[in-house]
């Protein structure tokens, strides 16, 4: 599908609303590379994937081998005021998420994808690893 707007008019926020999605693909993905296969232990396994906790950590563990430009991105992500945080998460925890979010979104919009495919496999395999 072709790209009609410029990553430079679309805000952090946008960037994570994009980079949700994304990352919400590669979680599914990987969890059908798993061998999950029954709709309700798919839906189980991917939120792990997907939840703000797991985005910030995932984050944290990705930080030292970001570039300046990726760092730069993870920081507007962060410090973005949203209209709402939900209840049962940490504001922290929400911002680090979001902040992976507008990197995730930020590196599809640049086309970046092998860097994309590298620390989304990075993140996977780091929240394989913690989880068990």
């Amino acid at each position: 599908m072709k790209q009609l707007w410029r990553v430079e008019d679309i805000s952090p926020l946008g960037l994570a609303f994009i980079g949700d999605a994304i990352w919400e693909i590669y979680a599914r993905n990987h969890c059908l590379n798993l061998g999950v296969r029954r709709p309700r232990d798919l839906h189980l396994r991917c939120t792990r994937y997907v939840a703000a906790s797991a985005q910030a950590e995932a984050l944290k563990m990705l930080e030292p081998v970001l570039n300046e430009a990726e760092l730069e991105m993870v920081r507007r992500g962060r410090n973005q005021k949203s209209a709402h945080v939900r209840r049962n998460v940490d504001v922290l925890v929400y911002r680090y998420s979001t902040g992976f979010e507008a990197l995730i979104g930020y590196l599809h919009a640049t086309d970046q994808i092998e860097r994309l495919h590298e620390l989304a496999a990075l993140a996977l395999a780091y929240l394989d690893e913690i989880e068990r």
